[in-house]
């Protein structure tokens, strides 16, 4: 996959077929569009080209949403190299961008700059100035740039529209296994680990503190989670807290794991971390005795979790 930091460098010896989404999550949805388009491409023998956005348009026209996201950029990039597509457009979306008529978007982004022979969008897609412009102002511009537009379906499209949503609702609320299931694969928090306050390693736990870079990456629901991670080309297990550790008098939210048999200075090492289960919530507890024997009965559930699932 050739990654492009917008429609402007672009380069392809090939026409292509377009896709065009935020494509947050990259869920099952998503990847049975680009399945579609990844298809419809070697069989024209054409390049399959995802063009997304960076910023979320809501990040840059409805700051007060606060919307989280599923995906940070790099992550979003590292999932969609997985489902074999030959270009990666991000273009960067700005209130210039937004002020782009249909007429400037379809004929100066789509045909000029991507070389679009077909265009894969769903039927209820909306696009320029003010979102003003759809699927039968495509079809028209087809007939008229010379390409062809091939319109996803309605269940299809809700299916794709309702996940990403449904997915935030369901970190939130903690069912990481639910959030899995609609993604086909693990939610991941990815960042470096930095020096905590070192109360883990009192209890017996020494944790290993994720720093996230990103403000606009959600995070689940506060609790203690079963967790893996490739360590230095090894996959190691064990149990993450995300929350403010009121036990141990906490007030700032932290995201601590602790990892099983694991004899390694992480500090300043850049993780993927991702979650399998949620245990429970996190709660405080009358002292700090108490606090232990419920990380060690985490601990015995994370250990027959990963057995059961992994055969670890």
């Amino acid at each position: 996959m050739k990654e492009h930091k917008g429609a402007n460098s672009f380069i392809s010896e090939r026409q292509t077929v377009v896709t065009i989404g935020t494509f947050d999550g990259v869920h099952a949805g998503h990847r049975k569009i680009i399945e579609r388009l990844v298809n419809s491409a070697r069989a024209n023998n054409l390049d399959s080209v995802v063009l997304t956005f960076f910023p979320h348009p809501r990040m840059v026209l409805q700051k007060e949403s606060g919307i989280q996201l599923i995906n940070t950029i790099e992550e979003r990039k590292q999932l969609l190299e997985e489902t074999g597509i030959d270009h990666l457009v991000i273009h960067p979306f700005t209130h210039q961008f937004s002020r782009l008529t249909a007429l400037e978007f379809v004929r100066d982004i789509l045909v000029t700059k991507l070389k679009a022979k077909k265009i894969i969008i769903g039927y209820d897609h909306r696009f320029g100035r003010n979102r003003t412009a759809d699927i039968n102002d495509l079809k028209n511009f087809g007939e008229e740039f010379g390409f062809e537009v091939e319109e996803i379906s309605q269940q299809d499209v809700e299916q794709v529209a309702v996940s990403s949503t449904k997915i935030r609702n369901a970190l939130l609320e903690g069912r990481v296994e639910r959030a899995n299931m609609y993604l086909q694969h693990p939610f991941t928090l990815t960042g470096t680990i930095v020096k905590g306050r070192g109360i883990g390693k009192d209890l017996g736990f020494p944790t290993a503190n994720l720093e996230l870079k990103e403000d606009y990456k959600l995070i689940p629901k506060n609790g203690v989670y079963v967790i893996r991670a490739l360590i230095d080309g090894e996959m190691c297990y064990g149990m993450m807290n995300i929350g403010t550790n009121p036990t141990v008098g906490g007030k700032e939210k932290t995201i601590e794991s602790y990892f099983f048999d694991l004899d390694k200075d992480l500090y300043d090492k850049k993780l993927q971390i991702q979650l399998l289960v949620r245990i429970r919530d996190e709660k405080k507890f009358g002292s700090v005795k108490e606090l232990k024997l419920a990380m060690r009965q985490d601990q015995a559930f994370s250990i027959q979790y990963i057995r059961d699932n992994y055969g670890q």
